[in-house]
């Protein structure tokens, strides 16, 4: 039985989720927001596709070095001045579209200085969550952030959609305030997000690849980071389908946002589920659990309904939480503080490259080829990286949670 207090009644762990609650919340209202803008201002998915790259790309290009920031600087300087950055550029966003005066090229410039912001903010973060969290608690502290961020995902995309019904710029000034709460909850944080750390002599290039290195000595970490990546082309692919075609298919931005809150839904059901789950299965047969439910959405190209696609996503959504507690979970308790930053980005680096292409691919496939083929070319994509991971060694030594003390003890890396 564990010696620490409930997660609940952790101060700072609470501030940290309730800032990112409200910080998050503000990014999932624009998410859809910003396509439906581009599709009102262009009416092309292609340019739609555009933003969603422009706002995601920094987050996984400008990883590494954001990640070096992270180990040399104040942890918590550096999420304030990100949220403040990003603060200022939708500010001028909310302003632009209410005076009727927002361009097409403004939107992507937007979602640029978003995701540099965001790069910088999560490299920093990595360090933030576990100087809060003890060893023992990290997998269930795991479940509760990607609960937040379920939770936030059933009620976001609907009320963007709703307020962007009400007015164009209101997502956006949801957002800006969403910024300034996150900002107000990292002062009032009193755990410093850092331990004591010595100079670091290594040129910079070598700092580079202190992350890169350690991940690939870990086999667990590294085959998973890989999986990751290449899921980051059907899944986000996917999630932005849904709103293409339900859009096309004649659903109103209230009901486009219903249908995105509904993954946001089965996710927050799969993080509720966690404890039960992680009792119940193995760790190598959670994480097969969600690398097969991506087979699912092969039922859209059988019956091109959006709600078929929709349903199909569910399962999906149930398995991330659950499949993230036990990869999140190993990599916070064996990594060295003083290289956290580095191996959380250079894990983002390699994990989600490939993600801004995922929304920018599947535009331009939906412009120019029919939306049953896209998803179907994505799902079996999707399905290739099953059979990987399911025939993996390092998969099927996926190690246990009951050693994440043992193993910050000892220093594993």
């Amino acid at each position: 039985m564990s010696a620490h207090p409930p997660l609940w009644r952790n101060r700072d762990f609470v501030l940290l989720q309730l800032g990112r609650l409200l910080s998050t919340g503000g990014s999932q209202v624009t998410q859809i927001a910003y396509p439906l803008l581009v599709l009102a201002l262009t009416g092309s998915p292609a340019k739609a596709g555009i933003v969603a790259f422009a706002r995601t790309a920094p987050m996984f290009l400008l990883a590494l070095p954001a990640g070096i920031l992270a180990d040399r600087w104040n942890r918590k300087r550096l999420m304030i001045g990100s949220d403040i950055a990003r603060l200022a550029a939708i500010a001028g966003l909310v302003v632009a579209v209410e005076t009727g005066g927002v361009r097409f090229w403004q939107l992507p410039l937007v979602a640029l200085v978003e995701g540099l912001g965001a790069s910088v903010f999560i490299a920093a973060q990595a360090g933030a969550f576990r100087a809060v969290v003890p060893p023992a608690q990290l997998p269930a502290a795991v479940n509760t952030q990607t609960a937040r961020i379920a939770a936030v995902q059933v009620g976001a995309p609907p009320l963007g959609g709703l307020l962007f019904q009400l007015g164009r710029a209101l997502p956006f000034l949801m957002d800006a305030i969403s910024y300034l709460a996150s900002f107000v909850s990292l002062a009032l944080i009193r755990t410093p997000f850092q331990e004591e750390r010595d100079h670091d002599p290594e040129p910079l290039r070598q700092q580079l690849l202190v992350g890169l290195r350690f991940i690939w000595r870990e086999p667990f970490i590294r085959t998973t980071s890989f999986l990751w990546l290449l899921s980051n082309i059907p899944g986000p692919g996917v999630q932005f389908a849904l709103v293409v075609i339900a859009k096309r298919q004649g659903l109103s931005g209230a009901e486009i946002g219903a249908i995105v809150g509904a993954f946001g839904a089965s996710i927050l059901l799969g993080s509720a589920a966690g404890p039960v789950v992680r009792r119940t299965l193995p760790p190598r047969g959670i994480l097969l659990l969600e690398f097969w439910c991506w087979l699912g959405p092969l039922a859209f190209v059988v019956r091109p309904s959006i709600w078929i696609l929709m349903a199909s996503m569910l399962p999906v959504g149930f398995a991330i939480p659950n499949s993230d507690s036990i990869v999140e979970a190993y990599r916070y308790a064996v990594t060295p503080d003083r290289i956290l930053g580095r191996v959380e980005t250079a894990r983002t680096t390699l994990a989600g490259c490939l993600y801004p292409f995922g929304a920018l691919a599947t535009g331009f496939m939906l412009e120019h080829v029919a939306a049953r083929w896209t998803i179907a070319a994505l799902t079996l994509f999707s399905v290739a990286l099953a059979v990987w991971g399911t025939l993996s060694r390092a998969i099927r030594d996926t190690p246990s949670l009951d050693r994440l003390e043992e193993l910050r003890a000892a220093g594993v890396g």
